[in-house]
């Protein structure tokens, strides 16, 4: 590849862990290639998008204009799952100079090369690469880096147009995997995070995912090691005994649920009951009781009824999660949801998404009292204000001061004196000497 014009390449991410994953890959592959990465005098716009809801479209056309105000000479490329979507005619993103979909990610030099000697348009996609060759660093002064191990799907959600973008589910081998990570290791990233689009298929049997997280524990600096995002097939009884056997495996799993409403889900075709959600949950935490559980939720599905929403409220309150994200739905061109009937109307999508949140804010702040009085080891991530931030191995965000310094990246020891709507407060017990 040359650089003809001298100038840095800008590269924006928008959604998921697996793009940013995936950004952080293009800007290592670009520094390697010679290339500055920046917005200041870049010439090319590299805009790596989200197709999974509207919004997450809309936040990607409105950077774009924002770019062509500001850069009115610079070409904007449009690079990943949305671009695919343009590609197959599911969406319009006339904003961009050159979409290029997620195969073109590992050959980010070829795409920068093209927008630079003024081609145009959509770039067709190329045959995947193996996932073997994606490697990514982690930028200087992160303590939590991503590990993609696994891309596709194999499941058919009615609403989901990620999946049908990136193909049938493939994943990076174990020893590929153990090497990325011991790089990341080296160059003092104290947490892994093993990200996935659906990592629960990860080399397609239920005991390859807990075989890699205990082979990755070799890394003898590893500090912490965490899943994404795992649908609820994934916890299997291999995979708790795994994190039965070392404290590194942060005891956190977050875990899509979508509804707690089995007309919905079957909708949905999501391939479980919310009672069979349920056992699920209530394994894995017999198993690990200080385990905590996050997961996703949509409300306004077609044909979801206020009795089907109650019900979603039902299964917040019950499981106590300590990480809720709510989505209303969006229907998605080229979906089969989107030609469901019952369409729910956006205001009530609305209003559903403000109540589930007010029935969560209680349990919530059930489950974070229950903390008062603990010692918490909190990784710290930044200072700022005299105060430092960080997360427990269970996620969850604490705020604590200190009366001699916490360096960022080290765990320190905190008592947690109070809650808050963020998470929790303290007071680290960390001594320089501890004589």
């Amino acid at each position: 590849m040359s650089d003809s014009t001298g100038r840095p390449v800008a590269l924006l991410t928008f959604g998921c862990r697996v793009n940013q994953y995936e950004s952080e890959m293009m800007r290592r592959a670009l520094l390697d290639l010679g290339l500055q990465i920046g917005e200041v005098g870049a010439d090319v716009f590299l805009l790596n998008a989200c197709t999974v809801t509207a919004l997450a479209e809309r936040k990607a056309r409105q950077a774009a204009r924002r770019i062509r105000s500001a850069h009115p000479e610079a070409t904007i490329v449009l690079i990943g799952c949305l671009a695919d979507a343009v590609e197959r005619g599911l969406a319009r993103f006339v904003e961009a100079d050159l979409a290029a979909g997620n195969s073109w990610k590992p050959r980010v030099g070829d795409v920068v090369d093209a927008a630079r000697s003024g081609r145009r348009g959509v770039l067709p996609s190329a045959p995947p690469l193996p996932l073997d060759v994606e490697r990514a660093g982690c930028p200087q002064g992160r303590v939590r880096a991503y590990l993609k191990v696994q891309d596709g799907c194999d499941h058919a959600c009615t609403y989901c147009r990620p999946a049908a973008v990136r193909g049938a589910s493939r994943s990076k081998s174990l020893d590929a995997a153990w090497k990325e990570a011991a790089a990341m290791v080296a160059s003092g990233v104290p947490e892994i995070v093993v990200t996935g689009v659906d990592l629960a298929g990860y080399g397609g049997t239920k005991a390859a995912l807990p075989a890699l997280l205990l082979r990755l524990l070799e890394l003898p600096n590893l500090r912490r090691l965490r899943i994404a995002s795992l649908n609820v097939d994934g916890l299997t009884r291999p995979l708790v005994d795994a994190f039965r056997l070392d404290a590194r495996l942060c005891r956190h799993f977050h875990v899509p649920a979508q509804s707690g409403d089995d007309d919905v889900l079957a909708a949905m075709r999501r391939p479980y009951t919310a009672a069979g959600y349920r056992r699920a949950i209530d394994g894995v935490r017999d198993a690990l009781p200080d385990a905590t559980f996050g997961t996703d939720l949509i409300v306004g599905f077609p044909g979801e009824t206020e009795p089907a929403f109650a019900r979603t409220c039902r299964l917040v309150e019950g499981v106590r999660f300590s990480n809720l994200h709510v989505f209303r739905y969006s229907s998605r061109p080229g979906t089969p949801a989107a030609a469901l009937a019952g369409q729910v109307p956006a205001e009530e999508q609305r209003c559903r998404a403000e109540r589930l949140l007010d029935v969560w804010g209680p349990v919530l702040r059930d489950v974070l009292d229950g903390r008062t009085g603990t010692v918490e080891d909190v990784l710290v991530e930044e200072r700022e204000g005299g105060l430092y931030r960080g997360y427990t191995s269970d996620y969850v965000r604490v705020v604590f001061s200190s009366a001699t310094p916490c360096p960022v990246g080290v765990e320190c020891r905190v008592r947690i004196t109070a809650t808050s709507t963020e998470g929790l407060e303290g007071v680290s017990e960390h001594r320089d000497n501890p004589d």
